[in-house]
């Protein structure tokens, strides 16, 4: 049976891997709540922000949080790209289209940084203002760097909230959101609303990837491994719902971590168990009714 201080360790493990499904949940949700696309590319551009700041941190600038900033922004442009160049033109069709479509990117994305960076694994050390342990007492500790991860999915969680109903930014968003038509009678450039909520959703793809870089390699393969729990998490939250993306992912977080101490090794098991209840009792999710 497994000691209180393990299943403390697990507990603390569980978090942070529910932080980084958060940062990379929140922008699948922001996107399929106001465009309604499933952007199933979303763990490529995640990729993609991995190697920008591997990139920036040993190659170009030497610095973790230049890197974290330039991968917001590469990744946010080349989502921009997609949607004005792409995306724009399956709106109006079946969501299987638009899953082909965002699964055609993660071949072409995923096979251009193979074809820069090879396809063995990076890794990179955490910051050195956020290096060492924060003691939480009871025998406890969380790394530093983990316990600023974890703080980043809250201080994200909360921004995200903020812009979206208490500014003016916001409320054209959930306008728009809930009635396309009447937006664009008001006067509101739709195209660009989009576009630019896209790149927001990538954007948050991208930082979410660079605030992966130091706890785990990083291959090309990183999105594939990431997109599935990514849609775990915001198909048991809802779709469109952040509250369901946080509530998600901190469960599937903790499924991961704690699952392995009831079946070694099968703690990936969990969550798709997770999710195929939340179907059958509640097919919006536990959040489903929740508006952007």
């Amino acid at each position: 049976m497994a000691s209180l201080g393990l299943i403390g360790d697990q507990v603390i493990t569980g978090i942070s891997i529910g932080s980084r499904l958060f940062l990379i949940a929140v922008g699948l949700s922001l996107i399929f709540g106001v465009l309604e696309v499933l952007n199933f590319a979303h763990g490529a551009l995640y990729m993609i922000g991995a190697y920008v700041v591997i990139t920036a941190v040993e190659g170009l600038v030497g610095n973790f949080w230049v890197g974290v900033v330039a991968a917001g922004l590469v990744v946010g442009i080349v989502g921009a790209i997609m949607e004005g160049g792409f995306i724009r033109r399956v709106y109006d069709r079946d969501h299987l289209d638009q899953l082909l479509l965002t699964f055609a990117f993660i071949l072409i994305l995923t096979d251009g940084v193979r074809i820069i960076f090879g396809s063995g694994s990076h890794v990179i050390n955490p910051p050195a203002s956020l290096d060492g342990t924060i003691q939480l007492g009871g025998g406890l500790a969380i790394p530093t760097y983990r316990a600023f991860v974890i703080l980043m999915s809250v201080v994200v969680m909360g921004v995200m909230f903020l812009v979206l109903k208490r500014t003016n930014i916001g409320r054209v968003v959930r306008a728009t959101s809930s009635d396309r038509d009447m937006a664009q009678l008001l006067g509101i450039n739709v195209p660009l609303l989009y576009t630019g909520v896209f790149f927001a959703g990538a954007m948050l793809a991208g930082i979410g990837g660079a605030f992966a870089a130091p706890l785990q390699s990083v291959t090309p393969d990183l999105g594939n491994q990431v997109v599935v729990n990514a849609f775990v998490v915001v198909v048991i939250g809802g779709l469109g719902s952040f509250t369901g993306a946080f509530v998600g992912a901190m469960l599937i977080g903790l499924l991961i971590a704690l699952g392995s101490l009831i079946v070694s090794g099968a703690g990936q098991l969990f969550p798709f168990l997770a999710m195929i209840v939340v179907l059958l009792w509640r097919p919006e999710g536990l959040f489903g009714e929740a508006q952007v």
